[in-house]
């Protein structure tokens, strides 16, 4: 195995039962790693910080469009020889694209670690892109399109997003628009591997049986054709963070029932009220004792499905409720969610309901690193976002610090209903 490069930084730290490791590659590329010494699997993704928000509007999906081609072919490898590789190791192979980033990841028993970053690596740095397979991908991707708009529970976060930032890069969809998709072709592909695929934009990140010094050697083998580019920094728009004035917007479907996602601009995971707002969130709409669900649903019987969301990105978010319900109750569910908006504003929580909700978000939190994916990707995002490792204590101590007043304060400056913008798809 090659030597760690001299001029590579390297960091190491004990925490929950497992080393964390961190090295900076010569080129730039950013390695960081966890291991989990008592399990046998491995999870390795290969982070681009670029997404939706980055492209351009006649470019809008071309992140998630390259996210399928990688797979269609490289230099080493079929599309046949592609899907076989980890599969048959019994290991996983998959991607995902994001308003931010995109990620290309695996999970194989840790004997096969080598393998999953040869093919990893691979579809990032050797694929072809043939015209054919273009094309063939490009009714692949529409299918998908048209599978969404066929799902108004999964449709309605579009529309909502769009008309939260509706002259912002976020409010475009992360997989496009059809038009788009039509028009992509091979150099497209090429140009945005060129202007977003350099090293400083990279993070390799992997969780379970691995040792660092080993996934560092890895990675310099093969990423070393990568050389540290000298392109200009990137250009990303601000999100913005406030919103002065709400606004309603209806869609007519052929439908049964109606849908419903009223919000407003959040804050960005920075934030130094972060914490409070997802203790607010969990209060609000996570799970069966919410308390929209307990409102909307169990004491009113008017919705099948009710939750609330947070969306953190790099400088803004989103905060929003999504609700289905019958289209004789729209106007009642919208005001009995502002009447549970607005007692979380003006009451303290009680200290029996804050406590179930700092031992739900922190049982939620413990569960989602019982596999070494989730281990991966909190690497990953974390590396992107702070260029740093939170433990999981750290995170634990915020949240057990955050008060009734915090969570007050931060629903009073969140949950203005003047600011709301309000999305409804109504059965025509």
């Amino acid at each position: 195995m090659s030597k760690i490069p001299q001029a590579a930084q390297r960091s190491r730290t004990h925490t929950e039962n497992s080393l964390y490791g961190k090295t900076v590659m010569e080129n730039g590329i950013r390695v960081v790693s966890e291991k989990i010494p008592h399990v046998r699997s491995v999870s390795i993704g290969i982070w681009a910080d670029v997404g939706s928000r980055d492209e351009e509007t006649d470019q809008n999906g071309i992140s998630h469009f390259l996210e399928h081609m990688v797979f269609k072919g490289t230099r080493k490898r079929t599309v046949r020889d592609i899907a076989q590789s980890l599969e048959s190791l019994g290991g996983y192979l998959n991607a995902f694209t994001t308003k931010e980033q995109t990620c290309f990841y695996a999970r194989v028993l840790d004997s096969n670690v080598g393998t999953a970053m040869d093919v990893l690596s691979d579809l990032v740095l050797n694929a072809t892109f043939k015209p054919v397979e273009v094309e063939k991908e490009k009714m692949v991707v529409i299918e998908e399109l048209k599978n969404a708009d066929d799902d108004p529970e999964d449709i309605i976060h579009d529309f909502f997003e769009k008309a939260l930032f509706p002259n912002h890069t976020l409010g475009n969809p992360i997989i496009g628009t059809e038009t788009n998709v039509r028009r992509f072709h091979r150099e497209d592909l090429r140009s945005h591997i060129r202007t977003h695929y350099v090293p400083t934009r990279l993070v390799v990140s992997a969780a379970g049986n691995i040792e660092h010094d080993s996934l560092v050697g890895l990675v310099q083998r093969h990423f070393r054709s990568l050389k540290m580019n000298g392109s200009s920094p990137r250009k990303r728009v601000p999100g913005p963070t406030v919103r002065l004035k709400g606004a309603r917007t209806e869609h007519g479907r052929p439908i049964s029932q109606a849908h419903i996602c009223l919000g407003s601009i959040g804050c960005g995971i920075k934030h130094r009220e972060r914490y409070p707002i997802l203790l607010l969130n969990a209060m609000l709409g996570e799970g069966m004792s919410s308390r929209l669900y307990q409102s909307v649903r169990e004491r009113h019987g008017l919705a099948y499905s009710v939750y609330s969301f947070v969306n953190m990105l790099s400088d803004t978010g989103v905060f929003g409720v999504y609700v289905g319900a019958d289209k004789k109750n729209i106007e009642q569910v919208i005001d009995l969610v502002h009447h549970e908006l607005e007692r979380a504003k003006n009451k303290l929580v009680s200290k029996s309901e804050l406590q179930r909700i700092k031992s739900q978000i922190k049982g939620t939190m413990m569960l989602g690193l019982e596999n070494t994916s989730g281990r991966m990707i909190r690497l990953g995002s974390g590396e992107i976002y702070f260029e740093s490792f939170v433990s999981l204590d750290t995170i634990l101590k915020k949240v057990d610090a955050v008060t009734p007043e915090a969570i007050a304060r931060v629903a009073r400056d969140l949950l203005k209903q003047e600011t709301f913008t309000t999305v409804i798809i109504r059965p025509s």
